[in-house]
């Protein structure tokens, strides 16, 4: 049997942090390894290779949610499969999820090369670092198929319910990255290349590594050449549960963009100071990130079992989790923001000044968002990813940036009220959910 964590049975909230806690670590570790190629260029060279790095960064960071949404059909459609008991169909999840992104990942990379001109000019690359950038990105590219393979392959895991494995992995090719580049960028000079060099061969680490423990995993089973040929159910399945998580967070990725350009516009101090609240908040927004992945596993092995009350149940805890998280979020913050983000900014009273304003309304998201993403994790497991997509677009496009863009024509002085933009939006959010769940699934939970 290739279940690792059977959430179907015995007691289900400590099952499901044995499945969130190591998740929410390779999260963890990811978004810190992340930042160590901009930390470390910036030790070693000037402005033009960091903002190569800064820019390059953003956009692979784009890409890999992207990927990860769309390859989050596989864990899904494989913890119901198991969920089930049933084997031979996960066989045929894996192998057809094989033969659909292997391509996909190369047709990926070729269009982004094509498209390298347009999106340095898109992101106004300035001129002394387009170079810089250029380099980072080609190299980075290049890379684009051991990201959708490792994507792959770790929700393969996940749909087992073993997420300490990709996290063992993903620690492994950080720490290698962070020695490449202390030796890429400090001992030979390579700027922004090195960088990604040193990405780059993490990334390919990492791909070997798993797929090691994959073949481990299965070897003594009955997977079979036959597996591997194009199933049309199981793609369709893959798909309809994955591109609308994609899409849905590709747009997430774009509205920050668009909030950040509009920050843009109150001058550079008020730019800084929403810069780093985001990136504190998408550090926060890690534990919801993780309870969405971990009910959405839980839901489908249950689902899968003919158990739908767990479904339930695990929705329940994973919504609990994240807003005891958040509103220990919104204490902390409203006693020390000043102080944490002085922290990024020591010195700069106006930008900490500002940016204690934003942080203190954006904190309230972290205890409405994490409702939704629970929500969505539900839905997904549930084969219903477009209504989170649903509720996402809706959110975003009706308050999230026309309140954002609202609040900086109108409140000149202050931040404050552009950070309400976001628990509002949440806010929409949850209420959308709450009627989709009691609409369409909760008489179909309790029966």
């Amino acid at each position: 049997m290739i279940l690792s964590n059977d959430l179907t049975r015995g007691s289900l909230f400590p099952k499901m942090m044995k499945f969130a806690i190591p998740y929410l670590g390779a999260c963890f570790l990811q978004t810190f390894y992340g930042m160590a190629d901009l930390f470390i260029t910036g030790q070693y060279n000037g402005a033009a290779p960091v903002t190569g790095v800064s820019i390059g960064s953003q956009v692979m960071h784009m890409m890999i949610v992207i990927i990860a949404g769309l390859t989050l059909g596989c864990a899904v459609s494989i913890a119901g499969a198991l969920g089930a008991r049933d084997e031979k169909k996960a066989f045929h999840f894996i192998g057809s999820a094989a033969v659909l992104f292997l391509p996909f990942a190369f047709l990926l990379m070729a269009l982004l090369f094509i498209l390298m001109p347009f999106i340095l000019s898109a992101l106004q690359t300035p001129l002394e670092a387009w170079d810089d950038t250029r380099a980072y990105l080609s190299i980075c590219f290049a890379g684009i198929p051991f990201i959708v393979l490792y994507n792959m392959v770790s929700g393969f895991f996940r749909g087992m319910g073993n997420t300490r494995t990709p996290m063992v992995i993903v620690a492994l090719a950080g720490i290698m990255n962070i020695g490449l580049d202390f030796l890429l960028i400090g001992s030979y000079h390579m700027g922004a290349a090195g960088a990604a060099w040193g990405t780059f061969a993490s990334e390919g680490v990492s791909v070997v590594l798993i797929l090691l423990c994959l073949w481990k995993k299965l070897s003594p089973l009955s997977l079979r050449s036959a597996d591997f040929s194009p199933h049309r159910p199981e793609i369709s399945q893959i798909l309809t549960i994955g591109v609308p998580i994609s899409c849905q967070d590709g747009l997430i990725q774009i509205s920050f963009l668009v909030i950040t350009a509009i920050a843009d516009t109150r001058g550079v101090e008020a730019a800084a100071a929403v810069g780093i609240v985001e990136k504190i908040i998408s550090f926060l927004f890690l534990v919801p990130s993780a309870m969405m992945s971990t009910v959405s596993a839980t839901t489908a092995q249950n689902m899968g079992a003919g158990k739908p009350g767990r479904g339930k149940q695990a929705l329940g805890y994973g919504i609990s989790v994240c807003i005891a998280f958040g509103l220990f979020c919104i204490a902390l913050v409203e006693w020390k923001a000043a102080d944490i983000v002085a922290l990024f900014v020591p010195g700069e009273e106006t930008v900490i000044a500002m940016g204690a304003d934003y942080f203190h309304s954006y904190v309230i998201d972290c205890a409405i968002a994490g409702v939704h993403f629970c929500f969505s994790g539900y839905f997904t497991a549930c084969r219903k990813s477009y209504f989170s997509f649903l509720h996402n677009v809706i959110s975003i496009f009706t308050v999230r940036i026309p309140g954002t863009y609202a609040a900086a024509l109108l409140f000149p002085t202050t931040l404050f009220p552009m950070g309400l933009a976001a628990p509002l939006g949440s806010l929409l959010s949850v209420m959308i959910c709450l009627y989709l769940y009691h609409r369409y699934f909760s008489k179909r939970v309790e029966n």
